[in-house]
């Protein structure tokens, strides 16, 4: 099986610094600003759209029984926010060019 390579912060910060001749800390300040504007917009209950990227929206979760698969034993699962992402039509159509 191929191992599968990750993109992390870093890489991001690389290309940043490769393409718009900032220093790696500022690169990875404006991510970090990015990510930040993001995770509070969600936090804040909005959705998220990124035009050609994606959208991420907040659900809410309401409370309800489920099952500790460990003991079988019943368990109230608590009311939660998730997060789902649903990717745009040219990601899609990207991610499948091969």
């Amino acid at each position: 099986m191929d191992k599968v390579k990750t993109l992390t912060r870093s890489d991001i910060a690389d290309a940043i610094t490769a393409e718009f001749q900032v220093t790696k800390f500022e690169a990875l300040d404006f991510i970090h600003e990015v990510l930040s504007e993001i995770t509070g917009a969600l936090a804040d209950g909005e959705d998220v759209k990124l035009t050609g990227f994606g959208t991420f929206k907040v659900h809410n979760k309401k409370e309800r029984m489920g099952r500790n698969p460990k003991t079988k034993e019943p368990a109230i699962i608590s009311a939660r926010k998730t997060v789902s992402f649903r990717a745009s039509p040219i990601l899609k159509k990207k991610v499948n060019e091969i």
